[in-house]
């Protein structure tokens, strides 16, 4: 049986407070709303109880938030895309920001299993003002576990209308691409982290956004396989290669940090359910 979900999550701002509405169909939900910050700041996790998805499952995610609300979402563990008899596997994930919004999109990594047949699109769209800092974080099989990815195919599409576009079809039959050295090198972690806003930023925030970025990877053990760079005015993106996924999300939770003070003047908190 294949599971079809769909969560819906409005945020709006009222009286000093960011709140949200959500509407869900099919085994999706998020937990209770937080404030660890304040009332600015609304923090939800995700939450999918049968816990990954196989052949023909679907899951869709719809937020929006409002002018001058600050979202942030996260969830409780990996999402795990399992071995498939053929059909495709499907997480779909359309973000919207009204002007001077902000978000925070932050899920714990992807898992492609060997043999799934998988596809993960997350398209994001931001009103003059908005800014949304998030990541994507995929692992191809479970390396620690000997359980490599040697079957099956991972699809991905991230893009920011108008300003971002990236797609990728990573196939477990494509050495060249898996452990070539302009490929993935044998590593089996790809992360990325990016900042995004509606209107062009200022140069100097850029660059400082870029100079703290660097820095932390400099010290980082993935120094070697991570790098920071600006395509355009409204964007900043760090990407990183890693033989598993702790080291890359603690560099990405690092520069987190150091960027929602950089854009914010925020400080680095984390969201609760990462600590249990």
């Amino acid at each position: 049986m294949s599971w079809r979900a769909q969560l819906n999550i409005d945020y709006q701002f009222q009286a000093g407070r960011t709140i949200t509405r959500h509407t869900h169909t099919g085994p999706l939900r998020i937990l209770q709303s937080l404030y660890p910050e304040g009332d600015a700041v609304c923090h939800n996790v995700i939450v999918h109880p049968p816990g990954g998805l196989v052949g023909g499952d679907t899951l869709d995610f719809g937020i929006t938030v409002a002018t001058g609300a600050h979202g942030l979402v996260t969830t409780p563990g990996a999402t795990r895309f399992y071995r498939s008899d053929g059909e495709l596997a499907s997480q779909r994930t359309h973000i919207r920001l009204g002007e001077s919004a902000r978000f925070e999109w932050l899920p714990l990594e992807s898992i492609a299993f060997s043999g799934c047949r998988a596809e993960n699109r997350l398209n994001m769209a931001l009103s003059p003002g908005a800014e949304l800092m998030g990541w994507d974080i995929t692992a191809l099989g479970l390396p620690a576990a000997n359980q490599p990815f040697d079957k099956g195919f991972f699809s991905q599409h991230i893009e920011i209308q108008g300003l971002w576009l990236e797609r990728a079809c990573i196939s477990a039959q494509d050495a060249l691409l898996l452990n070539s050295p302009v490929g993935l090198a044998g590593h089996r972690c790809m992360a990325t982290l990016f900042f995004a806003s509606g209107s062009a930023l200022p140069r100097n925030q850029i660059q400082g956004a870029l100079d703290a970025a660097r820095a932390v990877i400099h010290h980082h053990p993935l120094g070697t396989v991570a790098g920071a760079t600006s395509p355009n005015r409204q964007l900043i993106v760090v990407r990183v290669l890693s033989p598993v996924v702790e080291p890359a999300i603690n560099l990405l939770q690092q520069i987190r940090m150091v960027w929602r003070d950089h854009f914010w003047s925020l400080t680095g908190t984390a969201p609760r359910v990462w600590a249990t």
